[in-house]
């Protein structure tokens, strides 16, 4: 592909979080077909960029993953700002809080200023963990739960790419259909907008829970980007200050994507 001959789609500000750079269900191919589409101002990394957990228990580095990562990387050298707030899944670079590394801020927190003026807090959401969970052993189960919710979805649409079918996520289907889960996001939620009330923000971005949304509670807005394990979701602003969701597999151009990662897939499987 020329990428001069690309059209790329310019974003004041894109979100993206819960990439997953390491696991085995990151959908790398979509992200970086999505940045090779779209120039940006100023890129906020919202956490989980690097499943350092999954990659403690299985070390699993594609040359996809690579690219992105590189992508990321560079631009900040292309004239975006790039701010990188570390999530749970990355939280040994916690620590790095308020420090610049080349081009890359990283900070816990931000208040990120749309066009139209509105102040928005960003954060990865991990902070709310207290408020969400029900204890160690809901946690436990919550946590084994999702992962049976992500192997169904791996297979469930390797079948869909065998009959040339694009991508779509059941687990996220099944997962908003869950009463226990839905009771979960909906206490994140609130966790979140409290905090946008007593900072006096006019609403907060985060990611965290893998469930993108933009809803009005409390006067404030919530926005969730998603991620890119079962959504490929990121969320944007356009120049004129207006925010919107964007899911990556939803794309003309993206629908193919799906297939081409199934086909390496398959083909590293018979090459080990």
């Amino acid at each position: 592909m020329n990428n001069a001959f690309v059209y790329r789609a310019h974003y004041r500000t894109v979100w993206l979080s819960d990439i997953h750079l390491g696991n085995t269900d990151c959908k790398a191919e979509y992200l970086l077909d999505f940045l090779n589409h779209s120039t940006i101002d100023t890129l906020y990394l919202v956490g989980d960029i690097i499943d350092m957990w999954a990659m403690s228990k299985q070390f699993r580095w594609p040359e996809s993953h690579n690219q992105v990562l590189h992508k990321l990387m560079s631009l900040s050298k292309e004239g975006s700002r790039v701010i990188f707030l570390p999530g749970n899944h990355d939280a040994p670079l916690q620590k790095y809080d308020g420090i610049t590394f080349g081009e890359i801020e990283i900070a816990r927190e931000m208040i990120h200023t749309t066009a139209d003026g509105k102040k928005l807090l960003v954060l990865h959401g991990d902070q709310f963990d207290q408020a969400v969970c029900f204890g160690p052993l809901q946690s436990w189960i919550g946590d084994k739960a999702y992962d049976l919710l992500l192997f169904i979805n791996r297979w469930y649409n390797r079948a869909r790419a065998m009959l040339k079918f694009p991508y779509w996520s059941l687990s996220g289907y099944l997962k908003s259909h869950i009463k226990g889960a839905n009771k979960a996001i909906t206490r994140y939620k609130y966790a979140c907008i409290n905090r946008a009330i007593n900072m006096g923000v006019d609403g907060v971005v985060c990611g965290h829970i893998h469930h993108p949304e933009v809803a009005d509670i409390c006067g404030k807005k919530y926005y969730n980007d998603g991620d890119w394990i079962e959504n490929c979701s990121a969320l944007t602003e356009l120049p004129c200050g207006e925010i919107k969701l964007i899911y990556w597999t939803q794309t003309s151009h993206a629908n193919n994507l799906f297939n081409l990662r199934m086909s390496k897939a398959r083909g590293q499987k018979k090459a080990a």
